[in-house]
């Protein structure tokens, strides 16, 4: 993957901190003014390799493809489900416009709508085990959702998902009138910060 295109911008205060985030396509790099050409090379290439390496973090290992898709599943069907939930398939399908997923207890099949392929991971493994679930007990009944709370993240997931669905019919694309950035829009939680390092 090529790297983002870089904008640096100098604080004229003596601040020693570093700091990047993304704003559309490109990646900000925030650097001390007092800090010499050489110096800001080295800290712009080693934002860029932080937060390329925090993104990738985040991502789902089930993104690229169906056959990475299905693989964890069944993962995620071992750790919080005690294996019993047996995927014949699991793969990516256009838009759906009113789900994020559906399963197919009867074949066990299961179909993770395309709006979620750059999710966060956390997400994409809620939506995951919540189609599992679906195998040990079709209904949305008491069964269901104790299988599916065995996945710690899921209310946070749930919350996520509830707040994409708002942004979109609402049309939300940023914060007073501002382009919305990279971070905004695949929705990171509240509580992820920009990468930031101490300058020397």
């Amino acid at each position: 993957m090529a790297s983002p295109p870089v904008e640096v911008r100098r604080s004229a205060r003596r601040k020693r901190m570093v700091s990047a985030r993304r704003e559309g396509d490109r990646l900000v790099v925030f650097i001390p003014g007092w800090m010499s050409a050489e110096q800001e090379r080295d800290w712009v290439a080693e934002m860029v390799k932080r937060v390329e390496a925090s993104e990738a973090r985040r991502r789902s290992p089930g993104r690229n493809n169906d056959e990475a898709l299905l693989r964890r599943g069944r993962e995620l069907s071992k750790r919080w489900l005690e294996g019993r939930a047996r995927p014949a398939s699991i793969r990516w399908v256009p838009v759906m416009r009113t789900r994020w997923a559906s399963c197919t207890p009867d074949d066990a099949t299961i179909r993770i709508s395309e709006r979620l392929r750059d999710a966060p991971g956390w997400v994409v493994d809620y939506v995951l085990v919540h189609e599992l679930a679906h195998l040990l007990s079709a209904a949305h009944d008491d069964v269901f959702w104790s299988w599916v709370h065995r996945y710690p993240r899921t209310e946070r997931a749930i919350g996520y998902l509830e707040g994409l669905n708002a942004a979109a019919e609402l049309g939300i694309t940023g914060v007073d009138g501002d382009p919305a950035t990279a971070d905004e829009a695949d929705g990171l939680p509240v509580d992820d910060e920009p990468v930031r390092a101490t300058g020397t």
